[in-house]
């Protein structure tokens, strides 16, 4: 990926961040912004968020960047200055859940195995 890319889809990924945190900062506190990935041709991005907390929490976020998706990309087209103004998927990143998970599976291993 070349430093234009780069460069891109962090500013693309602050500012969308600073919009949610100013604008709905209450309904989107279990909400991040992880990774942005903008295509080569700037004409799409990728926007992944993961959500902190359950089933139903992940579901509102859907809705809410489904539902919000325009303005978002409006106010980025506003405050990042590029050839086009980039279509945004968002997607959720199940990474940080996982993490977690697998945590949890090694303290339980660790419980188990130590002596007491």
């Amino acid at each position: 990926m070349s430093l234009r890319l780069t460069r891109v889809n962090e500013l693309v990924k602050r500012e969308i961040g600073n919009f949610l945190s100013t604008r709905y900062g209450a309904e989107t506190v279990r909400w991040t912004i992880t990774s942005v990935d903008v295509s080569a041709d700037l004409r799409n991005a990728t926007v992944a968020y993961s959500v902190v907390g359950d089933e139903l929490c992940a579901r509102q976020a859907q809705h809410f960047f489904r539902k919000h998706a325009g303005e978002i990309r409006g106010v980025v087209s506003k405050h990042v200055v590029l050839k086009y103004s980039p279509k945004l998927e968002f997607v959720r990143d199940l990474g940080i859940e996982r993490g977690n998970r697998v945590m949890e599976i090694l303290d339980t291993l660790d419980d188990t195995n130590s002596p007491e």
